[in-house]
Parts: C-alpha cells; structure tokens; sequence
C-alpha cells in the first residue's frame, strides 16, 4: 500500500503530507486514520506509548469518546528526508461540557511507501470558554495553505 506524498519530502510535498493527515485527523474515524500508519507503527502520545494498527484505532476511539466536538489544525514545521515536524491546535470538549484547547508538536517519520512508522506527540491542554474558540471543524477552502495558528 502506497500512500503518497512519499519522501524523500519537499516543503510542498509535506505540507501535502500535513494537510492529508489534518483532514483524516478532523473526521475522527479511527478506521481511516489508522489506513495511514504502518502494521507496526510506533506512537508516543503524551505519557501514552502505542504500537500497530490495531492499539492506534483503540487509542483514537477512546480519544475522540472523550474529545467531543474535536476539531484540528496542523501547520509544517521542518522538514528532513523522510521526517516531518508538525505543530498543532485542536479544540474539543468533554463530557461536562468544558471546552479545551490542546497545544501540540509532533514529530514524524516515513516508510519509502508514505506510511508513518514514528509518531512522537507532545500536548499540553489549556482550559478555554466557550466564547475563546476560534477552531470550527474542518479547515475551510479559505484557510488551506496558509498558517492560521496564533501562539494563544
């Protein structure tokens, strides 16, 4: 299975590759998120460490359980042979109605076929209003190749 772009990257073709991987992230469908990553994928997620396929669609279920109303914005911020860096925002609430925004690095590495076998994830959560959202669901046509994400 091939999932292209595939490295070595250029800056276009990573944030092809970030892109790709925001809008699968904003449908918060396990099965094809997880289409993305190898048979044995290695994730560190926070404090959390996940290997394959298969504890990948267990941990975004049990994720998107909690993160209601998830919404994600990725922006590149390097790029290396077959290595990405990300950084991110996401916005979601929980079951008692607090709304959350998530602060995060990501990074990154390929298989030759454009399947990611490393996922590091650094996250930090800060509690937000309602009122201080500014992440709507999926990135509009207006936003797409711009960087849209202010440090607070």
């Amino acid at each position: 299975m091939s999932r292209p772009p595939v490295p070595p990257f250029t800056e276009e073709s990573a944030r092809i590759k970030v892109q790709a991987a925001e809008d699968a992230w904003n449908t918060c469908d396990p099965d094809k998120v997880a289409l993305a990553y190898t048979e044995d994928s290695v994730w560190r997620n926070r404090g959390e460490f996940v290997t394959g396929r298969d504890e990948i669609r267990a941990f975004l279920r049990r994720k998107w359980d909690r993160e209601l109303d998830y919404a994600l914005r990725k922006e590149l911020w390097a790029v290396l042979g077959d290595r990405i860096a990300v950084r991110f925002q996401y916005e979601s609430r929980d079951a008692a109605g607090q709304w959350w925004r998530s602060y995060g690095n990501e990074q990154w590495e390929f298989d030759a076929s454009g399947l990611m076998r490393r996922r590091e994830a650094s996250i930090n959560d800060v509690r937000i209003e309602e009122s201080q959202r500014r992440i709507f669901g999926p990135r509009g046509d207006d936003e797409r190749g711009i960087d849209v994400l202010p440090l607070r």
